[in-house]
């Protein structure tokens, strides 16, 4: 996903701004996401409004009049995953790349570290095929599952200039680091190296 989104910045430095919506994908998008001159970076802050970064791209847009893209994830996806539609009948220029894990990730995450792997309400596992969906609405769709396919289709939804959709699918265990558990100090965070020593796996 970093990469991913390391890549996804720099094809969109023309692009007048980018939503940001709230799980694991926000905080990839923190650390690897190279903002350009002039360009926007919206997010919801700490409010965990899931949902925000499709309607918030429709507004940048007529904000500005240049072409927007967010990022979501596939549950933040599916919180308003009907303004697509809005952004076709309007024929709007909106990339939209949802990094698709079948998970709420972040919440499965803290399940998976601290709450003995016991995982409530976060298993999507529901095999939405995001890019049926999305021609269904009259955007254009894109499945894809490597670095390369995700560039290419970026390259692509750019050069297209219409609502697209983009579901990267990745790996249903990849998580956030650094973290801090509940409860300890920011000096106590650790990181993707210090887990099996933390929780034995």
């Amino acid at each position: 996903p970093n990469r991913m989104i390391a890549d996804l910045s720099d094809a969109l430095a023309d692009t007048s701004a980018v939503a940001v919506d709230v799980g694991q994908h926000m905080v990839w998008s923190y650390q690897s996401f190279h903002n350009q001159k002039d360009q926007k970076l919206l997010f919801s802050g700490g409010h965990g409004a899931m949902g925000y970064a499709l309607p918030a791209a429709i507004g940048a847009y007529y904000a500005t009049g240049k072409p927007v893209a967010c990022i979501c994830g596939d549950g933040a996806f599916q919180m308003n995953i009907q303004e697509l539609a809005t952004a076709v009948l309007e024929e709007l220029p909106v990339i939209l790349c949802i990094f698709n894990n079948e998970y709420l990730g972040m919440v499965r995450q803290w399940q998976d570290l601290f709450y003995g792997q016991r995982y409530s309400q976060t298993v999507l596992n529901d095999r939405v095929d995001f890019a049926k969906v999305a021609e269904g609405l009259g955007a254009k769709g894109y499945t894809v599952s490597t670095c390369e396919e995700f560039d290419n289709a970026v390259k692509e939804a750019i050069e297209l200039n219409i609502p697209v959709v983009i579901d990267a699918q990745i790996d249903k265990d990849d998580k956030v680091f650094p973290m801090v558990a509940p409860g300890a100090p920011i000096s106590e965070c650790f990181g993707e190296e210090d887990v099996a020593e933390k929780f034995g796996r």
